[in-house]
């Protein structure tokens, strides 16, 4: 079975989303999500966001990125330019692939509260899909 775990800073929103995502699109893919300095609750508008979709992911916690969840990942995906992996964890995972996605900010365009939250999931939600797909071929670049 693939191993697919998603990163980002504070592992309240956007790997979250990322992860519940997968788990909707891919069910033979085992699928985890941490956080380079994760915060204590998730975010509730990412949580209502991925709701609306049938993605149900409120009883997740945010958690940090260990050399455990690196070393079982056959792929590391890292949201955002924010997260940073200590590289002497990822010295720990050889033959992992790492990718970074840099999602869309509609913050940086004004739009704020849900309609945010919104937009990054459906950004976050096409770039699950491509993965997925690439996963389905065996290709995991």
């Amino acid at each position: 079975m693939t191993a697919v775990l998603f990163v980002c800073a504070r592992n309240g929103g956007k790997s979250q989303m990322a992860a519940g995502l997968m788990r909707a699109a891919a069910p033979g893919v085992a699928v985890d999500s941490a956080g380079t300095d994760p915060g204590t609750t998730l975010n509730a508008q990412s949580v209502e966001s991925l709701a609306e979709v049938g993605v149900d992911v409120s009883g997740g916690a945010p958690k940090p990125v260990t050399a455990e969840l690196l070393a079982v990942a056959d792929v590391v995906v890292t949201l955002g330019s924010e997260a940073r992996i200590d590289p002497a964890l990822v010295q720990g995972a050889p033959g992992t692939l790492f990718e970074t996605w840099v999602t869309d900010e509609p913050s940086a365009r004004g739009i704020g509260g849900l309609d945010r939250m919104r937009l990054v999931r459906d950004d976050i939600a096409a770039r699950v899909e491509d993965l997925r797909e690439r996963l389905d071929a065996g290709l995991t670049s």
